[in-house]
């Protein structure tokens, strides 16, 4: 691929709650910028795919050959998104394409006061706030926070890389904290006592979600460089100015 001619077609509605409300914007957000990028005849395309395409592996860390079994209406619109690009890409010689699987990505600017805020800027807020913070479920599920500085720099050399078309890549931190451990990282972080108030999970959840990103570091020459404390550090920061 050449970095100039490559559009990246990233998800506009990145919830997983979002997707039991309004299914049909959501498959047209998901689905449609795929369609799109190939009636534009554009060349190349980076795709971003996502872990909601899982159900909780029966081996983790999940692997890009692993099955896919999506449970949310979001997951689903995902794979659709994911499939077309890797047969774009199998039926039209010179059109390339990447797909890139974040997991749980966060960093600066991240909304805290949407409906379907992500748990990091929702978190953070709330407990610099002192304000109790709710976990959905007994706060043991493990998710693979990744900074959103390890996002771009995937991106960027995906767009570069030989070898990449028509692949998935994992793109995460490699190392998994449970929510649990998420909260009490940001309350030592802010120097609070963080109260936590306990819900049923959300219907579409998954237990434990996290990344081999192997295939990341061997064929894009990818490597996570910031951290799970750093980056949280960083976010705090700039949240909360």
């Amino acid at each position: 691929m050449s970095r100039s001619k490559v559009k990246d077609r990233a998800a506009l509605e990145e919830r997983i709650g979002y997707s039991f409300v309004d299914k049909a914007l959501l498959e047209r957000a998901l689905t449609g910028a795929a369609a799109e990028a190939y009636l534009a005849e554009e060349e190349e395309i980076l795709r971003d795919a996502a872990a909601a395409l899982r159900t909780t592996p029966a081996e983790l860390p999940a692997r890009e050959s692993g099955p896919v079994d999506p449970i949310s209406p979001y997951g689903v619109a995902k794979l659709a998104a994911e499939r077309y690009c890797v047969s774009f890409s199998r039926v039209y010689h010179t059109f390339e394409t990447v797909v890139l699987r974040y997991f749980n990505v966060f960093g600066p600017r991240q909304n805290p006061h949407s409906e379907y805020a992500a748990a990091v800027p929702l978190f953070i807020t709330a407990i610099a706030e002192e304000r109790p913070v709710t976990i959905f479920g007994d706060g043991g599920q493990a998710r693979d926070f990744t900074y959103v500085t390890n996002v771009v720099d995937a991106n960027l050399l995906a767009a570069d890389a030989g070898g990449a078309n028509g692949r998935i890549f994992n793109i995460a931190a490699g190392a998994p904290h449970s929510v649990a451990e998420l909260i009490d990282t940001v309350g030592k972080l802010l120097g609070k006592d963080v109260e936590k108030i306990y819900a049923d999970p959300r219907p579409g959840d998954i237990r434990d979600s996290f990344a081999d990103v192997t295939a990341a570091r061997e064929v894009l020459g990818w490597e996570p460089r910031v951290g799970f404390e750093e980056g949280l550090r960083l976010t705090a920061d700039a949240l909360l100015g």
